[in-house]
């Protein structure tokens, strides 16, 4: 359950604490400065050569221009990516000259960061087209009289600031200006305006205007780093971090006691994994006198992301997650080496060698990339992915269950209860997703690429979000709605050698137009190799038949009325069987036109939806998958 008591840092570590605790400014270093040839040297081989090719790469490439019409493509049409794909392309090539100087230190790479610094600091403002909306004349041009923090400015404050701390004294070998610049730019964007309003709503202050997200711990993180950095009054740098620690109680009081992130395993590399940035930073910054570590919510906050993996880059992806995502396994395996728990650390030590070789995101946090590369695991060889046998965690309804513990072989089940005001939210109470030996079999589609509609009043408008693009019933011609009313109940959940049970009662996640008193929807699945999903209900109204809908990767292939064979990326199969006689069966081609979902699918996916010949005011209705084919 949720506790608004908690307060687990402010109350724990008052003002005159955090003051005592705070290393000096002078004296604290979290990273070697690249003068530090010793340090520097001694990272492995393989990470200098890639990030000196990297670097190479970059040199001699144009600077993105960032017009003030491409931002304004946002208000005009709805249109995020026009902008910050340049925005975030100047970004990557900064992080990459930096690393590069680092590693090498002779001087080749420094004109360029210089240029690169100093056109972020020119930027009017850091932040995302989207989010200008919170400034008091609404989404325009940003007004410098009214400064709005929102992601983008934590995140490339905290880039210049990182770019201060490591290679600082050689930006003052090509000008005694640059420096102070930055120093200007972080205070005037980020450090005076979050210190001084308490209105930004990640803040969390009144959760009644907006229910506190990633935004909180992401944002915290940033500004954590640029008030350690960066601000040289202790006084003012004390006071800065005891309220940063008051917002982040926010988010931590609003985590579930099982640690599950609502939003969507996709987005907690920036939830749960940006509070142990916030944590991480504390405890070094003040050697260990404000740690977290050994909280039970802390630990479970950290091993839900290796609860929602399903094999090799496939998560669970419900809400507005994508189904493959790149996990941060540097930061994972620091995570569990903090809070003392060997499978999470096994775990990152899997993701770190899967991504050895992979691009990174788009957003990319140099914090994260030094903490990985002055890592002392470097070089052991990983364990196997833990793949775990059972999962449920009850505050966020979450389960899932695979055929045996550590292997992908067979059917893998996730499902969800909830409501449909969570954040990222999709109306899909009582949804699940398939796997067949690690592979996509029954989907979760995710989200399209987002723009101006899918944050506001129209989003449910958007296909994605609807219940009928998801693996659940249309009743009565009505799909699930939005609403914290609306909402699973009734749920159970067991599990042992033979197999897994997960039941609930989706009828009150239905408008009242969809005239269901009940719909109890029940998974079992057979650590033998079988799925039967059950649904038992009963309605005040019958007036439609009911439409099953279910969301694959490929075409089925109908063999005979009751029996269609469904296949995974992999072209392995499995039997879906029902009632013969029961369903008008029709399998139609979904073409995908976005960028996001073509990356994830493919140019297109299938939906098969299985109409009821009768109208019934209540039935039982089974439909089973099973390897045995």
């Amino acid at each position: 359950m949720r506790s608004t008591e908690r307060n687990l840092l402010a109350d724990q570590y008052d003002l005159d604490s955090v003051r005592d605790a705070l290393a000096n400014l002078d004296s604290w270093r979290r990273y070697p400065e690249a003068s530090d040839r010793d340090a520097w040297d001694h990272i492995p081989e393989k990470f200098r050569i890639r990030f000196l090719a990297n670097g190479e790469k970059r040199l001699g490439e144009t600077w993105e221009h960032l017009f003030a019409t491409t931002l304004l493509d946002y208000p005009r049409h709805g249109n995020r990516t026009s902008y910050q794909d340049s925005y975030f392309q100047r970004r990557g090539r900064l992080h990459e000259l930096v690393l590069a100087e680092c590693i090498e230190d002779q001087g080749r790479f420094l004109d360029a960061v210089t240029d690169g610094v100093w056109l972020i600091c020119e930027e009017t403002w850091w932040g995302f087209p989207a989010h200008l909306a919170e400034q008091k004349v609404g989404a325009d041009l940003p007004d410098i009289t009214d400064p709005t923090v929102d992601l983008g400015v934590g995140e490339s404050a905290a880039l210049l600031a990182w770019i201060d701390h490591v290679l600082g004294d050689q930006l003052d070998t090509v000008s005694k200006l640059i420096r102070p610049r930055i120093k200007m730019e972080i205070d005037r964007q980020l450090l005076t305006p979050a210190f001084e309003r308490d209105d930004y709503w990640w803040m969390g202050w009144d959760i009644r205007q907006h229910t506190v997200n990633n935004w909180n711990p992401w944002v915290n993180s940033n500004w954590l780093a640029c008030v350690l950095l960066m601000e040289r009054d202790p006084e003012q740098r004390a006071r800065a971090v005891h309220k940063i620690l008051r917002s982040l109680d926010v988010f931590i009081n609003h985590q579930p006691a099982d640690g599950g992130c609502d939003e969507g395993p996709g987005y907690w590399g920036r939830a749960g994994a940006s509070l142990f940035d916030c944590l991480e930073l504390l405890h070094h910054a003040t050697d260990g006198k404000i740690s977290l570590f050994d909280h039970e919510l802390i630990k479970n906050t950290g091993r839900y992301i290796m609860s929602a993996h399903i094999d090799a880059d496939w998560i669970v992806n419900f809400a507005d997650a994508g189904a493959n995502a790149m996990i941060d396994g540097d930061l994972v395996q620091r995570y569990g080496r903090q809070i003392d728990d060997p499978a999470l650390a096994d775990f990152g030590s899997w993701l770190r060698q899967q991504q050895a070789e992979r691009a990174h995101s788009h957003i990319r946090s140099l914090n994260r990339t030094l903490a990985g590369l002055f890592d002392t695991e470097h070089g052991k060889a990983p364990p196997p992915a833990p793949l775990l046998r059972d999962v449920w965690l009850p505050d966020l309804q979450f389960m899932a269950a695979r055929c045996e513990s550590g292997n992908n072989q067979g059917i893998y089940l996730a499902a969800k209860g909830g409501h449909n005001a969570e954040s990222h939210n999709h109306n899909d109470i009582g949804t699940f997703v398939a796997y067949l030996n690690g592979s996509p079999l029954l989907i979760d589609i995710g989200v399209e690429t987002y723009s101006a509609k899918t944050f506001s009043p129209q989003r449910y408008e958007i296909w994605t979000m609807q219940s009928q693009w998801h693996n659940l019933p249309t009743i009565n011609g009505t799909m699930q709605h939005q609403g914290e009313n609306f909402a699973a109940r009734e749920l159970s959940h067991s599990a042992d050698d033979a197999g897994a049970t997960f039941s609930l009662d989706i009828a009150g996640s239905y408008p009242e137009s969809a005239a269901v008193k009940r719909f109890t929807r029940t998974y079992h699945l057979e650590r033998s190799g079988t799925l039967t999903i059950t649904d038992d209900f009963e309605l005040s109204d019958a007036r439609e038949p009911i439409i099953w809908n279910f969301m694959m990767l490929y075409a089925p292939e109908i063999l005979n009325d009751g029996k269609i064979r469904l296949s995974n990326l992999a072209g392995d199969t499995v039997l879906f069987t029902f009632a013969e006689n029961q369903y008008e069966t029709v399998s139609e081609k979904i073409p995908l036109k976005d960028p996001q979902l073509n990356r994830i699918w493919g140019d297109h996916v299938y939906r098969l939806r299985l109409t009821a010949k009768r109208t019934e005011i209540s039935a039982r209705n089974e439909f089973i998958l099973s390897i045995k084919n």
